[in-house]
């Protein structure tokens, strides 16, 4: 419900959004354990991984385990809430990363702030920010898009909607339809578009390639394994740009920037001051006294 708040001495119980590693068992924050030690019931995306994380982490799991996952979530919830509401404290822990971010707990986290229930996380690896930080694409403003529609057609019209977004994106892909995005993503947004392929983040095999959207599905039609995150470059701005050398040329830069080639960053450039390509390039390469 808008506007209740719960504190730690409500009668209720705790629903905790557990962050779990994404790659090695070690990365785990030592509240992880302590949560699992002391948790009522563990709702978990997949009981078998939970049990291996578990053992990992030496934790003697004493409550009870329930699986949740999206094939049972709606089914699952209502009863979750039930002992919530009876006073338990609820663990919810996905297969790698933070609950709810792309992986069940949503409908669990509404469900229960409904009903009065403090909820809380235990803050931990994430995918997203991980493949954000290493990717060297700009970090200041960014949205996280998840995983593209599957069918091709569907796919081309979400990334027509953000090929003029400016902030930096963020996307999850299965490894056998990577290939099939970035080359989509390099018809939406351009070729030279400056992206990263996160592949297996925090793993043994751990491998970040980047590059432009043309080039990284080229890579990838050889094929990709593991975990992928998809980071790519927003779009300029597309603002007037004045005709003068030192404008054409700072507009040029800042193309080049945002990861277009000279090239097509001279030619857009030029569409936007209304002056032929050879005065832009001009103005960039210093001929007539620019510069």
């Amino acid at each position: 419900m808008i506007g209740c708040v719960t504190s730690p001495s409500d009668p209720a119980g705790v629903l905790v959004l557990a962050a779990t590693p994404i790659g090695q068992a070690d990365d785990a924050p030592p509240r992880l354990v302590a949560e699992l030690t002391r948790a009522d019931l563990i709702a978990a995306e997949d009981t078998r991984r939970l049990g291996r994380l578990a053992a990992d982490l030496g934790v003697d799991v004493k409550g009870r385990v329930t699986s949740y996952f999206e094939g049972n979530e709606a089914a699952r919830t209502p009863g979750l809430v039930e002992r919530l509401l009876a006073g338990d404290r609820v663990v919810l822990v996905t297969d790698a990363g933070m609950p709810s971010v792309s992986d069940p707990g949503y409908r669990l986290v509404v469900a229960a702030v409904e009903a009065g229930v403090q909820v809380t996380a235990v803050p931990g690896p994430s995918a997203v920010l991980t493949a954000l930080a290493v990717s060297g694409l700009p970090v200041d403003r960014f949205c996280f898009e998840g995983f593209l529609p599957r069918k091709a057609g569907e796919r081309s019209r979400r990334l027509a909607g953000l090929a003029a977004e400016e902030r930096t994106l963020v996307f999850f892909e299965a490894p056998h339809r990577t290939a099939a995005t970035l080359a989509a993503m390099a018809e939406a947004f351009g070729p030279d578009r400056a992206a990263a392929v996160c592949r297996e983040l925090t793993k043994t095999h751990e491998e970040v390639r980047r590059g432009g959207l043309a080039a990284l599905a080229e890579w990838a039609g050889h094929g990709v394994r593991g975990e992928v995150t998809v980071v790519v470059s927003g779009a300029v701005a597309s603002v007037s740009v004045a005709s003068d050398p030192d404008s054409l040329r700072s507009a040029v830069e800042a193309e080049e920037t945002g990861g277009t080639s000279r090239k097509d960053a001279i030619r857009a450039v030029a569409l936007r001051a209304g002056v032929p390509k050879r005065v832009v390039y001009d103005a960039v390469h210093g001929v007539g006294g620019a510069g």
